[in-house]
């Protein structure tokens, strides 16, 4: 385990609309205010046609192949993520997200691209005083926090 300490700064309160992109809505943001870092939470609605991602389809396989899922028609959703960044100093958001439809359930990483329905709800908890950031991995092309 790599761990590292910090503080919090501001806190936004963020209303996504209709047609707003997720993760880049949330990192030009990141980017317009000069949040470094932060903690997000999100709940709302996504349209259908966004893609996440749920998991490699082999767990030792190299490279790693993901499992790449079109949400069909519109899906509620809870997520919560993280915003760092890269090897550049841009933001970088990383969101887990679980989104239903009627009695079905999905879960994955929202990094390919989801669409907002009328309304998604954020709130954003800005890191200070730390230099947490993602640092590519050769080995798995993920982008790793380095604490």
């Amino acid at each position: 385990m790599k761990y590292s300490e910090g503080n919090i700064g501001r806190i936004f309160v963020i209303r996504l609309e209709e047609g707003d992109w997720l993760p880049q809505s949330l990192e030009a943001l990141a980017k317009e205010k000069e949040v470094k870092r932060g903690l997000c939470l999100l709940v709302g609605g996504i349209k259908g046609g966004g893609t996440i991602v749920s998991g490699p389809r082999q767990e030792n396989a190299v490279p790693i192949e993901t499992i790449n899922k079109v949400l069909n028609g519109i899906h509620e959703i809870a997520a919560i993520g993280t915003i760092f960044p890269d090897e550049n100093g841009e933001p970088k958001l990383h969101m887990h997200a679980t989104l239903g439809r009627d009695q079905e359930t999905i879960t994955g990483c929202i990094r390919l691209g989801i669409e907002t329905w009328k309304i998604g709800e954020v709130i954003l908890l800005e890191l200070i005083n730390n230099h947490a950031r993602r640092i590519k991995e050769s080995a798995t092309g993920f982008e790793l926090l380095e604490p």
